[in-house]
Parts: C-alpha cells; structure tokens; sequence
C-alpha cells in the first residue's frame, strides 16, 4: 500500500464556508452557492474554471443534481459521497486522489447539510437496529464511554466531569472569536457544570447543536497551485478506518478506547511521514460531538498518553494559548454539525490557520494541521482524518 502516494501532490486553492446555524432563510442551493462562490473568489478563478465536483451530504438535495443546478455546471461529472459524519471530509479524500491521478487539474468539493427544518438530525435509521439500537441514543452511548473512561482510570466523576466542563468552555471561548460559529459567546465553568443533564454525565454544554451549514474547496495540482495563487496549502496525507462495528456487541469491549481511531490517525500520520504528532502537529480540529469524543480522541491521535488526557487538559495543553491548540474555531460545540458539512468546515479552519488569517484565533508559526471527523459511537466508529501542511 503507497500511505504516501498522495503526499504534497495536491494543494487547496480556495475555501468558503457559510455562517452555520438555524438558516432558516437559506436553502440548500443559497448555502452551496455561497460556500462555492466564496472558494471562487479566494481562488481567483470562475466555476467555468471547474472540470470535475464532488458533493459531501447525507440528508440534504439529489447528491450531483442538487450541486449541478445552483452552480450551472454544464456536463461536468459530479459525484455524491454519504459516509455518516465523515462525509465531507471524505468528498474532499475523494477529490484529492482524482487530481493527484492527474485526470482533472481544478475540482471544486463541497459539503452541505439543511437540518433544522427538517426537525431530523441528518444520519440515517441504520444506528437504530431493531434489536440492539432499542433504546439507543447518541448522547447514552457517548454517556456510558465517559463513565467507563473514569472507571478504567480511577478519575472520581466529579473530577472526570469538571474536565469534560474545561473542554466545553475553551470551545465556547475559541468560537466566541469565530464570526460564521452557530454559538459565539463564551460560558464559564459553573455554567457548564450546573447545565441540565442529557445522559449523565454529559450535560447541555457537553453537546453540539444540530444546526445548516456549507463549506467548500477547490483543489489542484500541486505544481499548478502558484499560477492561481500564492496562498494557498498542500494535502499531506488522508486516514480513513472503519471497522465491524461490532463492540458493543463485545463483552470486553472497554468503551474507553476508539480502534477505528487509532488506526485511521496512524495511516494519516503515515501517509504524511508524521512521527511524533504531539510535538509536529501544529494545531487540530477534533470531532468534539460530544466533549468525551474530544477527550478520547486527544489518546487515540497520540496527543495524550492513554489515560492521561485529564492531566493535559488540567493543564491547558489544548487551549490556543497551549502546546498544541485543540478546535481553534470551536469546534462542533460552538459550529454546530451539519453532518456533510462539518469535515469540509474543519478543514476550512486549518486551511486559514496555516495561511496566518485567521484573527484573533491566530496560533503561532503553524506548519501542520490535523482534522478528524468521525460518525457513530463507541464500538462502531467511521473517523477520517485529514492533515494539511504549508506550502513551505
């Protein structure tokens, strides 16, 4: 298998991204149309510029006519990937291995999910298993790997919780700075701590809203990239794992580590020739659905010690201002997650991280970022991931 076949092959152009949250008066066609024009104009280039589309949704429009339409592309092939939470990210891995074939110089990915007027949350009835997803609720299976995670480690719950409550308020904090954030404001630790409680011990603050949002990017050749522009980043290397989805079926399994994890961040790693991810990494993006998807994925990419995630959020490792900062933007707590957008969005957020534009989020001298989206739950995970690095 060449982990590194794609490696510094292709750049990323352009980005847009809409202001995600309750856009009632947006439709589908609104939020790809403003998504793409702004990668458009950061480009510099036309959608006649554009030889080949790919569209990331899982409830939203009909896959390559719902994307064909608003942009009037003409005949062009343009093909839909559904891959749970995932999806957009995965378009772009798509796309990306196109262009790195050589068979299309300028291909523009976008991702789009309409929920709040559909009152569904954007993924599909297959979690609901008519015998094993009784009873089954996102949050409760998120609840039962936090309470498992504290047990393993001997972490009393106030403790444990008080962490997840850290999380949730750097998130709040990075997104209050983030003008297209679904939240922006920030919320102390009492606040967090005194929520309501969803599926104990993740309270309401613990969990990202289901909100509409489109994000969107055009890639090329690494070799073309300077004749568009001179901003522009390099595509390192993609992990994607999933596995039988069959732990919670597993009587040993321990819901406190996530395999499909581990094993997608290894092959992006491998394919970016990363070693050491705690010190090379610059920045990350981290599918924090819940504040214990954050917290156990923190172990499963390498940035925490297995079972030592609390001492490194104690000690702000992952806050901007830290070794290695964590949802600068803030994350799907304070972005929300329209599913087929959310993987693009995080990417949007590196891509202006390693340009140095992204204001008072700024980190400083990044050179690599991380994203990683995942659908599911403990026990049966999808999670890909993305890194990204600077042209120099």
């Amino acid at each position: 298998m060449r982990v590194d076949a794609i490696r510094d092959k292709v750049a990323i152009i352009g980005m847009g991204c809409t202001k995600f949250g309750e856009n009632w008066n947006k439709s589908v066609d609104d939020m790809i149309v403003d998504a793409a024009y702004e990668a458009f104009s950061d480009a510099g280039i036309s959608p006649d510029d554009v030889q080949a589309a790919w569209m990331g949704t899982m409830a939203s429009g009909l896959g390559g006519i719902s994307i064909g339409i608003p942009l009037k592309f003409r005949n062009i092939p343009i093909s839909r990937v559904e891959n749970a939470c995932a999806t957009g990210m995965d378009a772009l891995r798509n796309a990306s291995m196109s262009v790195a074939l050589g068979m299309y110089d300028i291909v523009l990915v976008v991702g789009v999910e309409k929920l709040k007027d559909s009152g569904l949350g954007g993924l599909p009835e297959f979690f609901s298993h008519p015998v094993y997803g009784q009873g089954f609720t996102a949050p409760g299976r998120w609840a039962l790997a936090a309470t498992r995670y504290f047990e393993i480690n001997n972490i009393p719950p106030e403790e444990g919780k008080r962490a997840l409550a850290k999380i949730s308020v750097k998130n709040h904090h990075n997104g209050s700075m983030s003008p297209k954030a679904h939240f922006q404001r920030d919320i102390t630790l009492e606040q967090a701590l005194n929520a309501p409680i969803i599926a104990w011990p993740l309270g309401l603050f613990d969990c990202c809203p289901t909100t509409d949002g489109a994000a969107a990017a055009l890639i090329c050749p690494a070799d073309m990239a300077p004749s568009f522009t001179q901003d522009y980043v390099l595509i390192k290397g993609f992990g994607l794992a999933m596995g039988p989805g069959l732990g919670k079926e597993d009587i040993d399994f321990k819901y406190d580590r996530l395999p499909e994890t581990i094993a997608a961040g290894q092959q992006a790693y491998a394919a970016a020739g990363v070693k050491e991810p705690r010190k090379e990494i610059s920045c990350a993006q981290l599918h924090d659905c819940f504040t214990i998807a954050e917290l156990l994925e923190y172990e499963a990419l390498g940035f925490s010690e297995p079972g030592r995630a609390l001492d490194d959020v104690e000690a702000g490792t992952f806050t901007l201002e830290g070794e290695l900062p964590v949802n600068t933007d803030g994350g799907l707590k304070a972005f929300g997650h329209p599913i087929g957008a959310t993987g693009l969005r995080m990417c949007y957020e590196l891509y202006h991280q390693l340009l140095g534009k992204a204001g008072p989020r700024q980190i400083k001298n990044p050179a690599l970022g991380l994203a990683m989206a995942q659908g599911g739950h403990p026990g049966m995970l999808m999670p890909i991931v993305t890194i990204l690095g600077r042209k120099d």
